[in-house]
């Protein structure tokens, strides 16, 4: 089982602060590090400020060697799927093929009124098309065309491509119906925020027969869950959630840390999960 760590910059993190972090988790021996995308802060004052996911992304690829680097997740709503598809095969290329897309919907009206940033009561298909889009860039040997309802693409080139043959696309959410057939349709991983460990079996179950119903192999796809650490629960504590997400058949676990300058915490936590 994987372990990555996951971090919520919006609510305060510089640049250094976070390849700080990513360069510990790469030196600790974690598979990756992943960040959140949102431009304004849940707690606290957010000093110095929001930073862009797909900015940062691009210095840590650069300044690190490794280590797996996405989001959980990008917004449908922040960027046009034709200039996202490009920004993450930039990222793939300066990575050296290391790069993985969260995408989802998106749920904070606040920070889209605080930047202006379109906020529509119905998201999911934006999302759908999004995922149809950057995918079929990515897969496309010529010209792409599209025509949906949000976006519509005349001609694209198309390029550039990821490094990568298969950039992991990762689809995540509880919904019962439409988020285990997106996640079957598009990604490579399905991910469940954990706030609640007794559904996490039943949410991968749904997208395996998911996958099935449309003869996707389920084991295709990787299954992965969100265990928050907070701000430096006892160690114990987070044991008994790796083991939990291993007990259950996750692929991946992303530890999420609050604390983004505790890094003795980082390397405290790595002695008891990390064999």
């Amino acid at each position: 089982m994987e372990l990555c760590t996951f971090i919520e910059p919006q609510n305060g993190a510089s640049y250094e602060t976070q390849r700080a972090f990513a360069a510990l988790t790469e030196e600790l021996g974690f598979t990756g590090f992943f960040r959140s995308d949102h431009y304004t802060a849940f707690s606290g004052d957010g000093l110095p400020g929001p930073s862009d996911a797909w900015t940062v992304l691009a210095g840590l690829a650069r300044d690190t060697r490794r280590i797996r680097l996405g989001t959980l997740v990008s917004s449908a709503t922040f960027r046009h799927p034709g200039v996202l598809a490009i920004q993450v095969a930039n990222v793939d290329d300066m990575s050296g093929g290391r790069v993985e897309l969260g995408l989802g919907a998106g749920w904070n009206e606040r920070e889209h009124a605080a930047y202006g940033i379109p906020f529509p009561a119905k998201r999911f298909g934006m999302l759908e098309e999004q995922l149809a889009v950057v995918t079929g860039l990515w897969a496309s040997e010529g010209p792409f065309d599209f025509a949906g309802e949000h976006y519509r693409l005349d001609a694209a080139p198309a390029l550039p491509k990821p490094v990568q043959a298969r950039v992991p696309v990762i689809v995540g959410g509880g919904g019962p119906a439409r988020t285990p057939a997106l996640a079957a349709r598009f990604a490579t991983e399905y991910n469940y925020f954990d706030g609640d460990p007794s559904q996490a079996r039943a949410k991968f179950d749904a997208v395996r027969a998911a996958a099935e119903a449309i003869g996707r192999d389920p084991d295709d796809l990787r299954y992965s869950v969100v265990k928050s650490l907070g701000r430096g629960i006892p160690l114990p504590e987070v044991a008994e959630k790796v083991a939990h997400a291993r007990s259950i058949g996750a692929d991946r676990v992303y530890l999420q840390f609050l604390d983004h300058a505790d890094l003795g915490y980082l390397e405290r936590v790595a002695e008891v999960v990390l064999d």
